[in-house]
C-alpha cells in the first residue's frame, strides 16, 4: 500500500471533495446529476484538492528537492489557474451565448440546434482555497496513516 500512496492520495481527495459537494448541494445550486459526473464547479474544488494532495504527498515522501515535487507543483499551478481563470471566462461566454439564443427565440431552429450552455463552470477563489486546504489535509493524513 505504501508504494501506491502517491496514486491513491489524490484519488481519495477527489472523492472526498465530491462527497462534500453532494452534502452542500443546496448551497452550490447544482443538481445531483451534475455532482455525480465530477462537476466543474462547486464547493470545494475537486481539482484543487486533487492537485494539492498530490503536491503534499510527494513533498512528504520524496522531499522538496525532488524533481517529482517540482513537476507536481507546476501541474497544480496550471490546474488551479485553469479552475480560477479560464473556466470563469468560459462561464461568462456561456451566459452571453444563452442570452443571444433566448433573444432569438422566434427561430425554433436555434432552440433545437443549440441547447443552453452551462453558466457555472469555474470556481470562486473561496472554492479553490477550500479545495487546496482539503487536499493538503488529506495528504498529511495519508502520510501519517500509511
Amino acid at each position: 500500500m505504501k508504494s501506491y500512496i502517491i496514486l491513491i492520495t489524490p484519488l481519495i481527495a477527489a472523492v472526498i471533495a465530491q462527497i462534500i459537494k453532494v452534502l452542500l448541494i443546496r448551497k452550490n445550486k447544482m443538481s445531483l446529476k451534475d455532482l455525480l459526473k465530477f462537476s466543474y464547479a462547486g464547493m470545494p474544488s475537486g481539482h484543487s484538492a486533487f492537485t494539492m494532495s498530490l503536491v503534499t504527498i510527494i513533498a512528504l515522501t520524496q522531499g522538496l528537492s525532488s524533481p517529482l515535487f517540482a513537476l507536481s507543483l507546476a501541474f497544480a499551478i496550471i490546474v488551479i489557474n485553469d479552475a480560477l481563470r479560464l473556466r470563469q471566462y468560459m462561464s461568462q461566454q456561456g451566459a452571453v451565448i444563452n442570452i443571444l439564443i433566448k433573444d432569438l427565440n422566434d427561430d425554433q431552429f436555434l432552440d433545437e440546434k443549440y441547447p443552453l450552455l452551462k453558466e457555472r463552470i469555474g470556481h470562486t477563489k473561496l472554492e479553490v482555497m477550500a479545495g487546496m486546504i482539503l487536499g493538503m489535509t488529506i495528504g498529511l493524513i495519508m502520510f501519517v496513516l500509511i
